[in-house]
Parts: C-alpha cells; structure tokens; sequence
C-alpha cells in the first residue's frame, strides 16, 4: 500500500468511526453521555481534517512532514490518574441505546488501531511518523471506551484491571 492509498483508506476509517460518535450524541437522552460521545466525535473530525491536510501536502509536495497532531482524549495515564473525577461524571443510568453505542464504537476503534498498527509495520519512514501518532490516539480512545464499557457495565473491572474477586 502507498502512502497515498494509506491516508485515503485511514480518512475512511475515521470517518466511519465519527459518524458512529454522531450517531450516538443523537441517540442520547442525558448530558454526560452526549459530552462524551461529542468529544470523541469531535476529536475524529480533528484526525480527518488533518489526514485531508496531509493529503494534500502530498499531492503537492511529493512528501509529507511531521505536524503535532493533539487529541481531546488523554493518554492512558492521565486517564487513570483522573478515573474517580471521570467516574463521579458518568451518569448511573447509561443503558440500553447508549452501551449499544459504544460496544458498536469500540469495534471500530479497534478496526482502526489495526489499521494503524498495520500501516506502523508495512510503511516506509515517512509514512510510519505519520500513523504512529494515530495509533496512540486510537489506544487512547480504546481505553476511553472500553472504561465507560466497563463502568457502565459494572463489569467488575477498571481499565483491564479487576477490581474485585468473588472467591
């Protein structure tokens, strides 16, 4: 696969997985929920604008060159840093549509770090910069996800970690 062809086929994914979050803010009757899902929606739109950016700096430059590309979701240690003020967000009631959604969203992440991690190992240098910062953003909202997954699902389990043993 080309560069070219790897930022066309990444545009893709991460359209997908925004039309997802949309969906979901739509969906959802409270406000917490619509926060977060406008936030990763919002933050999938922010990775689509820079892969058309880069697209064309392609196309008119032969080459491509490195940009900070930020992200409105922390990386995995903040993350846990700051679980009790994210946990004492999230409202008790998320079911039903709102799980739906982001167990469907999650799917998705996952495709895409996939695709990410694929294009991290296959791709010359230059296009292995630009896909390595998405493949730590997509971890990232992997780990969002799956933390609300989790919560909401009361799974037992905080970020991987189980919290409690029934034994």
């Amino acid at each position: 696969m080309t560069i070219e062809e790897a930022i066309k086929t990444a545009i893709e994914y991460e359209i997908r997985i925004r039309d997802i979050y949309l969906e979901a803010v739509a969906a959802v009757n409270d406000a917490v929920g619509k926060k977060v899902f406008e936030t990763l929606g919002n933050d999938e739109q922010r990775h689509i604008d820079y892969l058309k950016h880069k697209l064309s700096q392609l196309k008119e430059t032969g080459t491509i060159s490195p940009e900070k590309l930020d992200s409105a979701v922390p990386s995995k240690e903040i993350i846990n840093q700051e679980a009790d003020k994210v946990k004492a967000l999230v409202a008790k009631d998320f079911l039903g549509i709102r799980q739906q959604m982001l167990s469907k969203a999650l799917k998705v992440e996952i495709e895409t770090r996939d695709f990410y991690q694929k294009m991290v190992n296959e791709l010359p240098a230059e296009g292995r910069a630009l896909f390595e910062r998405f493949l730590e953003i997509e971890n990232n909202h992997i780990q969002a996800v799956q933390f609300e997954l989790d919560y909401l699902g009361k799974t037992g389990y905080w970020f991987d970690f189980k919290e409690f043993d029934m034994e």
